[in-house]
């Protein structure tokens, strides 16, 4: 296991300079450009601009500074939010957004996988179909509806919970924690219902019990693990998309996490900080997928890496 952790933490660095290589010229590829506004600068001011910035360099020469800026991890300045470096803008962003996206993770984990254990255990009973109910509405609801009606009800009716704002509270961190976290939930209650039903058809569930064990101890000891594995599988890159900010729930509580950096980017043709969300987004996408593995060969024995 040690063997293989090495090897995929080597391979990290090549694919994340493919990852670079590629977004670098795709984006420049796009039409527009980050100096472009809706009333034509004039061609001395743009020239100047494009010269500040080392744009009027070939794409090589650029490409060939921004990797060289990269192993100093500087990931340039911003070309829209004058003066401020992307790194100091993920470095604002980036708390609030894992924050929320670890609570998030941990409160569907939880959630998800007691409602599908439930479910199997109870098969077409009533809590084995409100179960279902609950994860087919987790699964079909957009977060663009969930937030709005949560703080609908809780914050604007109820008045329990505030609706907008950022504080490292509870209060505050209920209700995009619950946004993020439902449809996640939803998609784990599923896969743990459908691979535990699998499990305890096993023989090896089968010689357990004749053995006498007590089925709280043949559910937790022998059938919840194996049927864990599609759960590790998908948490990779669910966690990753999670962890690094949601711009719809960032948007509806008025968060200032890192989710609405890439939009904004992408619309404003602002290079380097598209680049840095996706640098760091494609970082996190390894790091999930490579914990993902190693559980799963936790989980299963007879995974054997090395």
């Amino acid at each position: 296991m040690l063997g293989y952790a090495l090897r995929r933490l080597a391979g990290i660095l090549p694919t994340l300079l493919i990852i670079v290589t590629i977004s670098f010229f795709v984006i420049r590829l796009a039409p527009g450009g980050p100096f472009d506004t809706e009333q034509p600068l004039p061609p001395q001011i743009r020239a100047n601009l494009e010269a500040a910035y080392g744009l009027d360099q070939p794409w090589l020469v650029q490409y060939a500074r921004y990797v060289k800026g990269l192993l100093r991890g500087d990931f340039g300045p911003s070309f829209k939010l004058r003066d401020i470096p992307v790194s100091e803008l993920i470095a604002r962003g980036m708390p609030i957004s894992l924050t929320l996206g670890v609570s998030a993770i941990g409160l569907a984990w939880l959630l998800g996988t007691v409602l599908g254990t439930l479910g199997a255990l109870r098969r077409n009973s009533a809590l084995d179909h409100t179960a279902t109910l609950i994860a087919v509405l987790g699964m079909a609801l957009p977060s663009f509806v969930v937030g709005p009606f949560l703080a609908l009800i809780f914050g604007l009716r109820l008045h329990w919970l505030p609706v907008a704002g950022w504080q490292l509270d509870l209060r505050h961190l209920a209700l995009p924690v619950i946004t993020l976290a439902l449809p996640v939930a939803a998609y784990i209650a599923r896969l743990t219902r459908g691979s535990l039903l699998e499990v305890l058809r096993a023989d090896f569930i089968r010689t357990a019990r004749a053995k006498g064990l007590r089925e709280p101890w043949v559910i937790l000891r022998h059938a919840l693990r194996p049927a864990l594995l599609p759960v590790v599988s998908y948490l990779g890159p669910a966690s990753a998309a999670v962890l690094t900010g949601s711009l719809v729930v960032e948007t509806v509580f008025a968060l200032p996490g890192t989710g609405r950096y890439l939009v904004e980017g992408a619309i404003n043709r602002d290079y380097t900080l598209v680049m840095g969300m996706v640098i760091l987004y494609g970082t996190f996408t390894l790091i999930c997928n490579l914990t993902a593995d190693l559980l799963h060969g936790w989980l299963d024995p007879r995974v054997r890496h090395d």
